[in-house]
């Protein structure tokens, strides 16, 4: 004949089992708390640096906002990179269109919203007028991936992280605020570049590594 057991019997195997499935849980718990969690590594600045100063191929997406004393604009940018040359677009600066703004080892070009193509002088020139400034671009190109421009001197401030935090070189201060993982790296997110009355705010929305 079937056995039965009694119901106190019933209850106490089934707070038992509930009372091993909370310990088995609990140790989870516990060992899932305890694993050490490996920190990311950290690249030391001296290794970082010449590394991204040899970078000779690389884009970006993003926006500026620039203010020269009382005057200002902001402006979509693309900026391409390809070993010395520089080519910088700023869309909505100077009315309808883009401005193309190219470097060539020192030599300046321009083509205005309107098409105008003007030549290392006239393109100096305009610039100093319509942007209030005429921008480094032989040092920007570096400034941009956080690294000072290996050609001229610069004091420096790294973070704990090994990133640029603050950058002063040929008269012009850049404040690294926020960085971005790139592939292996992290690049400038957000800067800002600042000399005299001209202060320059960039926010870069993408990287494109080659």
């Amino acid at each position: 004949m079937p056995t039965y057991a009694a119901p106190q019997v019933r209850s106490a195997r089934r707070f038992a089992v509930l009372g091993a499935l909370a310990v088995l849980a609990a140790v989870a718990l516990s060992a899932c708390q305890t694993v050490p969690v490996p920190p990311a590594p950290v690249t030391a600045w001296s290794v970082r640096r010449p590394l991204l100063q040899a970078l000779g191929r690389f884009e970006l997406n993003g926006r500026v906002a620039v203010a020269v004393g009382q005057q200002g604009f902001n402006a979509d940018l693309r900026w391409a990179q390809n070993g010395t040359r520089t080519r910088m677009v700023l869309s909505g600066p100077f009315g309808a269109g883009a401005t193309e703004v190219s470097d060539a080892g020192g030599t300046l070009s321009v083509v205005t919203a309107r098409g105008q193509r003007l030549g290392n002088t006239a393109a100096h020139t305009v610039l100093e007028r319509q942007l209030g400034f005429d921008p480094p671009l032989a040092s920007l190109r570096y400034w941009i991936l956080g690294v000072p421009d290996p050609s001229l001197p610069a004091s420096v401030t790294v973070d704990a992280s090994q990133r640029l935090s603050r950058l002063e070189q040929a008269g012009w201060m850049i404040d690294y605020r926020a960085y971005s993982p790139v592939g292996a790296e992290w690049l400038p997110r957000l800067l800002t570049v600042k000399r005299a009355a001209v202060r320059l705010r960039m926010v870069v929305d993408a990287w494109h590594l080659q």
